[in-house]
């Protein structure tokens, strides 16, 4: 317990700093989920003032991740109003279900060929590293540099498709879970079916609820701002558990929660929603980062040797990149857009929760975790690194078209 207050005591400081710099944090070439990450590193295999069971370890970081998704997808689904998204369906459309397919098989591809990995484990691994992170994606999109130097419409692609192929990620991780553990993808088809199916049902039905409820108490002056945030991140939560309960993708349940409820609210008390954003994601990231940290399979990176830096690096350029480039023309952007687009396409907290979930579902292979842990912690650095050059490049860019 002493060492879980060490750990408390240290997040929280670390808290209060970027609360005090937060501005200049987000002009500076870092982002909240790498310092965090630094951190962790030094209390855990540094000086090893942290230390605790990989077992224990596993679990802190998968309901963590979990209810960070659920709170960052619910600050996804609000971030813009509903009618800002339905201008970019035709792209995020095409993102889901082309581009999702591409970096799974890419990513799947890799693993089998430079690292070795059994054709069910790559897959697996694959699968795990596909969905772009909302919480990563979010330090890059959201905020005043992003909203001066990003046309709107990229960001709300980028937000739309990293809450969306969230949730569907699922279907190709409890397929390949289910090779990977029993040899045949068997009853898991229809559970896959159930799992978004039933998550667009009760996040509809939850997110309808919640708007009317919440429309209602505003005609009666029976409610304030303050309390419509808090309202929000209980939202997310709520319809992280009953989807949970109900046996589907608690994950996709949010998000749709999420846009149903926007829609019904429409732009009545949106500032108090999209406090969501800075006021909670930029704070509740920490731990998860932290834990990530403290938690780096050192030893096992080191075993897995060159491949693992060259399957990382790979992985970093060609699982998305490329593929984007390659559906310019039925996404409709600029060179410049389709280019930051490929590039921004981070891989964060979904990727943890994928994979502890797979160790947990009996996936424990230790080359998985080993793999999927690297390609998280080098795309937290390399991603929170270039997020403000890449902003200033674009809008540098634009301003040269423009001239």
């Amino acid at each position: 317990m002493e060492r879980l207050h060490l750990a408390y005591a240290l997040v929280g400081v670390l808290g209060v700093l970027l609360a005090f710099w937060s501005s200049s944090i987000r002009r500076a070439p870092v982002s909240e989920p790498l310092l965090a990450l630094l951190l962790g590193v030094l209390a855990g295999p540094v000086l090893g003032l942290i230390d605790l069971p990989h077992q224990q370890m596993t679990v802190f970081t998968l309901e963590a991740s979990r209810v960070l998704l659920a709170i960052s997808l619910m600050a996804v689904a609000l971030r813009f109003p509903l009618p800002d998204y339905r201008s970019v369906i035709r792209p995020v459309a095409v993102l889901l279900a082309v581009a999702m397919a591409g970096m799974a098989v890419v990513s799947a591809g890799l693993a089998w060929l430079v690292l070795g990995l059994p054709v069910a484990l790559a897959v697996l691994l694959g699968a795990c590293l596909t969905p772009t992170d909302p919480v990563l994606a979010s330090s890059v999109v959201s905020g005043g540099p992003a909203e001066q130097q990003l046309p709107a419409r990229l960001r709300q692609m980028i937000s739309g498709e990293s809450g969306a192929n969230d949730g569907l990620a699922f279907v190709f991780v409890v397929l390949a879970l289910s090779v990977v553990t029993s040899g045949s993808i068997g009853g898991r088809v229809l559970e896959a079916g159930w799992a978004v199916l039933g998550a667009v049902v009760i996040g509809v039905g939850i997110g309808y609820a919640a708007g009317r409820a919440v429309t209602a108490a505003e005609a009666r002056e029976d409610v304030d701002g303050g309390s419509l945030l808090v309202f929000t991140l209980v939202l997310g939560i709520a319809a992280l558990g009953v989807a949970r309960v109900a046996g589907t993708d608690g994950v996709l349940a949010v998000f749709v929660a999420g846009l149903t409820y926007n829609a019904v609210i429409g732009n009545r008390s949106r500032a108090s929603e999209q406090q969501l954003d800075d006021a909670l994601t930029r704070y509740l990231v920490l731990p998860v980062f932290f834990l990530l940290g403290v938690e780096v399979p050192w030893r096992d990176w080191r075993d897995l040797g060159w491949p693992l830096a060259v399957f990382v690096f790979l992985v970093l350029l060609l699982r998305r990149l490329p593929v984007v480039l390659a559906l310019k023309p039925a996404l409709g952007l600029s060179w410049r857009s389709v280019v930051f687009l490929g590039w921004f396409g981070p891989i964060g907290v979904s990727a943890l929760f994928y994979l502890t979930h797979s160790e947990g579902e009996g996936a424990r292979d230790p080359r998985l975790w080993a793999a999927g842990s690297l390609v998280v912690v080098a795309s937290t650095v390399v991603h929170g690194v270039t997020a403000t050059p890449g902003r200033r490049w674009y809008a540098k860019r634009s301003l040269e078209s423009a001239g």
